[in-house]
């Protein structure tokens, strides 16, 4: 009975909770930062899909026309990545906070905060330490990691059309080599390494011509020349026109080794052929060094650097954007806010780019076409942040949001009217 008494207290004995992994935060800050970072890793998994998604369709179409590895897609979508990550973290930063502030808002838990003194500026503690982080990890990627990305991207693509990744042969259509061979295949099979159905006709400088016909063959590679590969046909019918010197000659075989000459692909140029190519310390030696240097590369040098530095600047902005449009007016739950985030942050990423463009070219200086814009976007964010934090009942995008309102009522009266005037079907007479 003591034995079953003890294990059935031990069996009922509550289990100590496992620490939290950020056990050393306030209840408040933990709270906050589950609130943030679940919606943040969404929109970041979300944005780089979508990104990705139309990439990958345009390669994989490309690869599959024109022929090549289909590999070559996924190295080319890798080294992508990079760029895309630079746009998704500041959007993904930006919702995340906007959303774990607008359920916040929604619940009244923030109202309860507001009310028992805990100010905006303490509530932002948690966002702007992400923010912080973000941050570093972006200024790692536009200034070091995405130039070699997108030049490795360049190489590739440059490969991938120039046929140095090897013998991309058409299905289905003549392919020339050498200016002495034409190849058709009616099928492909293991990645192009087995070719079914294959027709050649090869010409030799004596004015021979070599009509051949084989059920399937395959590529081999040589240890004599790198050049050069061996197409090994199997079981097929070889027809030697002498050029009217004698009656054509035809031999059939159950092997013949072809060797194939690769086309010349002329050497892949250097990195830094564009700004966008160039490491931190490059922009700064050719856009303020001493080394000798054009005028067009000075200002697309300090067009680039100014185009990067106020990208990752701005993301100190977005935690109080995201708070301005998270907040909705009482007794509502409108998403506005999350349409209108969206559209300001795409919004000042195309007039960046505009801006780039235009101080590339000389027609601009190249700090004042970037800071200019960015002096105005964040006058309206702290004047946003400013109507929500410190004006009674003050609102963002209160107009808007009473503009909507109103449209979205006359809307409903609209439907709802035509649904009451809908005529009835009378049923057939018996």
């Amino acid at each position: 009975m003591t034995g079953g008494g003890f294990a059935a207290n031990t069996r009922h004995q509550p289990r100590r909770p496992h620490p939290p992994l950020f056990n050393f935060l306030p209840a408040l800050d933990r709270y906050i930062l589950r609130l943030t970072i679940i919606p943040m890793l969404g929109v970041f998994a979300l944005a780089a899909s979508l990104l990705v998604l139309d990439k990958m369709l345009r390669l994989l179409d490309f690869v599959a026309v024109q022929g090549g590895p289909v590999d070559v897609v996924f190295k080319m979508l890798a080294t992508m990545m990079p760029e895309y990550a630079s746009l998704a973290i500041p959007l993904g930063l930006l919702l995340g906070i906007l959303f774990a502030f607008r359920k916040l808002a929604i619940s009244s838990e923030l109202d309860i905060m507001r009310a028992v003194g805990l100010g905006y500026s303490r509530l932002l503690r948690v966002p702007y330490a992400i923010a912080a982080v973000l941050i570093a990890v972006n200024i790692a990627l536009v200034f070091y990691v995405q130039p070699v990305s997108r030049y490795w991207y360049e190489r590739l693509d440059y490969e991938l059309r120039s046929g140095a990744l090897g013998a991309s042969i058409k299905v289905g259509e003549f392919t020339t080599l050498k200016d002495r061979m034409a190849l058709r295949i009616e099928r492909s099979e293991d990645d192009g390494r087995r070719l079914i159905g294959i027709f050649a006709r090869v010409s030799s400088t004596k004015g021979d011509v070599l009509s051949i016909s084989a059920k399937e063959g395959s590529f081999l590679a040589t240890t004599d020349s790198p050049d050069t590969i061996i197409l090994r046909l199997t079981d097929g019918v070889i027809v030697q026109d002498m050029g009217g010197r004698s009656t054509p000659r035809v031999l059939s075989f159950t092997r013949h080794d072809l060797p194939i000459d690769l086309p010349t692909v002329a050497k892949f140029r250097s990195r830094g052929d564009a700004e966008r190519e160039y490491i931190l310390p490059e922009l700064l030696r050719i856009g303020w060094g001493e080394r000798q240097t054009t005028e067009e590369q000075r200002d697309g040098s300090r067009a680039s650097f100014n185009f990067r530095l106020v990208e990752v600047v701005m993301m100190l902005l977005m935690p109080l954007l995201a708070v301005a449009l998270a907040v909705p007016p009482k007794r509502s739950s409108s998403a506005l806010g999350v349409f209108v985030a969206i559209v300001m942050v795409v919004s000042y990423h195309k007039i960046n780019q505009y801006a780039e463009d235009v101080a590339t070219l000389g027609r601009f200086d190249p700090t004042l076409a970037l800071w200019l814009p960015f002096a105005l976007f964040a006058a309206l964010i702290l004047w946003m942040y400013w109507r929500v934090a410190y004006v009674p009942g003050g609102q963002a995008i209160g107009a808007l949001e009473a503009a909507f309102s109103k449209l979205g009522k006359r809307l409903r009266a609209l439907f709802r009217r035509r649904g009451r005037t809908l005529p009835l079907v009378a049923a057939p007479a018996e």
